[in-house]
């Protein structure tokens, strides 16, 4: 059989053809290795426990709280209010026993000189009794940046907050969309809401306080 000119013989053809598909052997190596580690799965958020208390009873319009002394000072809870503050600790028993765990890091609504005092002097006799840090850096308003900081904290974390805030720190934690979770906090002081995260998934319960006469 005659052999076919210089350039045009099978040898040549597949020594094109390599050289064709080369690049497209390289690209497909390169994505192997680089889109593994862009599309992967990710990492699952570390698990978290947050509870979210409201802070105590305030005065009513036109009454008087009472300071640490007892005396009247219109910046401070109410009677009622400062009872609760004294008997959160019976929420979180030492040795266990609770559906509650004894918080690590215990947040209140602070911020600038002037901001209202009512959720830090709602939950300090307890950060007392547990020897956790009481952190009262953000202000009702900044739910994103308290979201970052309780999610780094160590866990479990409690949070005492304005109630017109809570909506929006749910919202930053993520769990807004949990089922059950309501959209608003209602009108009452005696409640926590435990929000618990698992392999990236929240969880929601509503507990009662069960602390004062009356607390439904």
């Amino acid at each position: 059989m005659p052999q076919a000119p210089d350039g045009s013989g099978p040898r040549r053809r597949a020594v094109l053809a390599a050289a064709a598909l080369a690049p497209l052997a390289m690209a497909g190596c390169s994505a192997d290795a680089s889109g593994s580690a862009a599309h992967g799965p990710k990492p699952a958020p570390k698990d978290a426990l947050v509870m979210v208390i409201r802070h105590a009873e305030k005065p009513y319009a036109g009454d008087m709280g009472e300071g640490a002394e007892g005396n009247e000072d219109p910046a401070s809870l109410a009677g009622r209010g400062r009872r609760r503050a004294e008997e959160l600790h019976r929420l979180f028993p030492p040795a266990g026993g609770s559906a509650l765990p004894r918080p690590a890091a215990v947040f209140a609504a602070g911020g600038p000189a002037g901001t209202p005092a009512s959720c830090r002097r709602t939950v300090e006799p307890l950060a007392k009794v547990l020897r956790a840090p009481l952190r009262g850096e953000f202000a009702v308003g900044a739910e994103e940046a308290l979201a970052r900081a309780a999610l780094a904290a160590p866990m479990p974390v409690l949070v005492c907050w304005e109630h017109t805030g809570i909506p929006r720190l749910i919202r930053s934690l993520g769990a807004d969309r949990v089922l059950g979770i309501p959209a608003v906090w209602p009108d009452r002081y005696d409640m926590v809401w435990m929000l618990t995260r698992q392999q990236g998934r929240w969880s929601f319960r509503e507990l009662p306080q069960h602390l004062l006469p009356g607390d439904a």
